[in-house]
């Protein structure tokens, strides 16, 4: 169930591959199976974040399981190294969600 989300103004040749190394770098981060990992990218996006260098926006949520002082370094590697966006380029914005505001394959997790 954490889901990351991913708008970044660079253009990604193979979305594919990065949605699959996020997920994995996102289940290793919350311990949770990848096969409940869901990732969204928009790349190419008008973004500003300063000036119109490359810059990135990243929404990750989860039912527990966020440790946002570990996890944002090694996240914010990952965008660097993948994608070109420096590290003062990037947000992060964690949501630690409710069990009973998420809901999966027809009921929620409370």
């Amino acid at each position: 169930m954490p889901y990351i989300n991913v708008s970044t103004s660079a253009k990604i040749e193979d979305k594919k591959k990065l949605l699959e190394e996020i997920s994995i770098l996102v289940s290793s981060l919350t311990n949770k199976s990848k096969r409940f990992v869901m990732a969204k990218l928009d790349d190419n996006c008008e973004m500003y974040f300063d000036d119109e260098s490359l810059c990135c926006y990243l929404e990750i949520k989860s039912i527990g399981s966020l440790s946002p002082s570990e996890m944002a370094k090694p996240i914010c590697n990952f965008i660097y190294e993948k994608i070109g966006v420096p590290l003062d380029k990037i947000y992060i914005c964690f949501e630690d969600v409710p069990a009973e505001m998420w809901g999966w394959n027809g009921r929620t997790f409370a």
